[in-house]
């Protein structure tokens, strides 16, 4: 069995619409501060010269969102009121585990530039690849925008689904969709230019909002999808625990039988 890496990095280098800083206490740096730790706290004195180099451990201290980098969208993210269940979406820590080990099914939506696609191009996959998603697999959209991480691009051109397209595959039974794009929706700024030239409020983060009335999951900013088939695969994503949390980040692979 093969394991592809299909996540992105957490890179404070890189560009982030939301930045992200990475403070390293090197392993010197960490015995001075469990020294001091050991004195405010305890009120003991530690010579740190008696550990080997002097020092102890290292410490990275993170500061992000939880959308950043390889992450799971949880239905909390998409609105505080559902018209399905009890109306109360589920956050991150309540989902099912089930949902994020499943078949993979990945759709080359590569070349339809900066907006929304509908259903069509997704029925068109279905057709080239022979495969029509069943319940539970976990779709993922190969928009080629990963070629872009790190860059302010990322961010701003790319392809995502509008609401028919969404509903499509929720239609299907699927629970997971997946992108190696910011976002599954549309671009921000494309979205906010058509509705300032159409008015018309379906423009307006349709895959996300679908959410509100559909539960289900995203999983984006993927990357390494060039390294996938069509289908035959498992994708795992566990998505982090994270307490009353909108998303949550996960390492995502696949698993492929060789």
């Amino acid at each position: 069995m093969r394991i592809i890496d299909l996540s992105s990095h957490i890179d404070a280098s890189a560009y982030e619409a939301d930045p992200v800083t990475h403070e390293v206490l090197t392993a010197a740096q960490g015995a001075e501060h469990m020294a001091e730790q050991l004195k405010a706290r305890l009120g003991v004195e530690f010579d740190v010269s008696v550990l080997r180099d002097s020092e102890f451990l290292t410490l990275d201290r993170i500061s992000l969102t939880s959308h950043t980098g390889t992450h799971v969208d949880a239905p909390s993210h998409y609105g505080s009121k559902t018209t399905y269940g009890n109306g109360i979406p589920r956050h991150i820590d309540e989902m099912p585990l089930e949902w994020f080990h499943n078949p993979g099914v990945k759709l080359d939506v590569r070349g339809h530039g900066t907006g929304a696609i509908g259903p069509e191009v997704l029925e068109k996959e279905f057709a080239r690849i022979g495969y029509t998603p069943k319940p539970m697999d976990i779709v993922i959209l190969d928009t080629g925008a990963a070629e872009h991480a790190g860059t302010q691009t990322y961010f701003t051109d790319y392809t995502g689904l509008d609401g028919p397209a969404t509903n499509l595959l929720l239609d299907l039974g699927v629970k997971v969709i997946a992108t190696d794009a910011f976002s599954l929706d549309a671009p921000f700024p494309d979205i906010v230019k058509r509705y300032l030239q159409t008015k018309d409020e379906s423009v307006l983060w349709p895959a996300h909002f679908a959410g509100r009335d559909r539960e289900y999951c995203q999983i984006e900013r993927l990357a390494n999808l060039e390294a996938l088939p069509d289908f035959g695969f498992t994708v795992v994503a566990f998505p982090v625990k994270i307490k009353g949390a909108g998303a949550g980040w996960t390492r995502a692979v696949a698993l492929l039988d060789d």
